[in-house]
């Protein structure tokens, strides 16, 4: 499966952003997908997981209550949605899937990635 993610860019801290992922050459349903993020110098970072059933879904703390993974099988695509921005989010974001149930939270759990969208936030 290949991973196309946009959406990032510059947003005043309590703005939102709408990042997407689209999967192309099998359906985002044969995966579990996640999203994760990265800063210079440091390792990258879970952020939120879809189940590859579905019915579940798992969050870092740092983004518990402002961030919303979801997905549109009908368009293979699979979003964050990140409201109430935090200095603190600005980070180059990737999707990620995994051949696995999904919701693993370690970088190593994934087996497809995508380009990073960069999400800068302003304070």
């Amino acid at each position: 499966v290949q991973l196309q993610a946009s959406g990032g860019g510059l947003v005043q801290a309590g703005g939102s952003l709408r990042l997407s992922c689209a999967a192309s050459g099998r359906t985002a349903r044969n995966y579990g997908m996640g999203w994760f993020r990265q800063v210079p110098g440091a390792e990258r970072e879970f952020v939120a997981a879809f189940s590859r059933s579905g019915g579940l879904t798992s969050y870092a703390d740092s983004v518990k209550g402002r961030f919303a993974i979801s997905r549109d099988l009908a368009k293979n695509t699979v979003y964050l949605q990140m409201n109430m921005l935090k200095f603190e989010d600005t980070a180059v974001y990737y999707c990620a899937a995994s051949d696995g149930a999904g919701l693993g939270s370690t970088w190593s759990q994934y087996d497809y990635w995508g380009q990073g969208t960069q999400v800068t936030v302003s304070s």
